[in-house]
């Protein structure tokens, strides 16, 4: 049950994040569930590496080279996703922060 609460909320904050940040698509709630699941893989699977490959990075520029691997997943779940798109970069970027602060506002309301 908590899975399934966990991934409304998810799919929740993906599609009230496509209806903040201009450049993004999301056809509906279902696309939302769809991008919810295929980020939690991708964060789950991917992105542990991809922190591990490039940590020497992450270092220099003190933890901000993370937004780009954060950016690299969302543009990731666009191409594996239809009826998601970006329309850039910058979009992709505002994506990931706004999708990130949501989240964590929501985390919030759910705890209570």
């Amino acid at each position: 049950m908590r899975l399934i609460l966990n991934l409304l909320v998810n799919a929740l904050a993906v599609l009230v994040t496509g209806y903040l940040v201009p450049g993004v698509l999301i056809e509906g709630f279902l696309t939302a569930v769809v991008v919810a699941i295929v980020l939690g893989i991708l964060n789950t699977t991917l992105k542990p590496i991809l922190v591990l490959l490039t940590l020497p990075i992450n270092f220099l520029t003190l933890g901000l080279f993370t937004l780009v691997i954060n950016v690299l997943m969302v543009y990731l779940a666009s191409l594996l996703v239809a009826g998601f798109s970006l329309d850039s970069f910058l979009s992709g970027l505002f994506f990931a922060i706004v999708l990130s602060l949501v989240n964590s506002f929501f985390g919030t309301l759910k705890r209570k």
